[in-house]
């Protein structure tokens, strides 16, 4: 494996612990998500497919079907982010019933709240699918 596929594999990787965790939390601890979390479960998910399926069989286009995936749950990621940081409004709080999207009640590390390790992931992942399609341009 040469470097540049060191790019792809830990896309993949941290694609794969985001989505254990997702379910983890999900499954085992038996927490709701709220709709926002629902929407970067839905660009999580699939990443941890495609990215696999491009390392395995070597393909560059798994990396480019999957950064704009990676660039949608960051943008939803974000959102939510500022949500819990109560720096947007709860007027825009898309959340109707159910699980409220501005009260986290799950933190980790000291305080930081799961939306943030959200977009953490998935701002890692666009960057690194930057970088190995930028080293593997045809």
């Amino acid at each position: 494996m040469n470097r540049t596929s060191l790019l792809l594999l830990t896309a993949w990787l941290v694609a794969m612990a985001a989505t254990g965790s997702a379910l983890f939390i999900g499954e085992v601890m038996g927490m709701v998500p709220c709709v926002l979390c629902w929407y970067q479960r839905i660009a999580m998910f699939p990443l941890a497919l495609i990215l696999g399926m491009a390392l395995y069989s070597e393909d560059r286009r798994g990396a480019t079907y999957a950064l704009p995936l990676a660039l949608a749950g960051a943008a939803v990621a974000c959102y939510h982010s500022l949500l819990v940081a109560r720096l947007v409004p709860k007027a825009w709080v898309p959340c109707g019933a159910g699980v409220s999207c501005a009260d986290q009640r799950l933190d980790f590390f000291y305080g930081i709240e799961l939306p943030w390790l959200s977009l953490a992931a998935f701002i890692f992942i666009a960057v690194s699918l930057s970088l190995y399609l930028r080293k593997t341009v045809k």
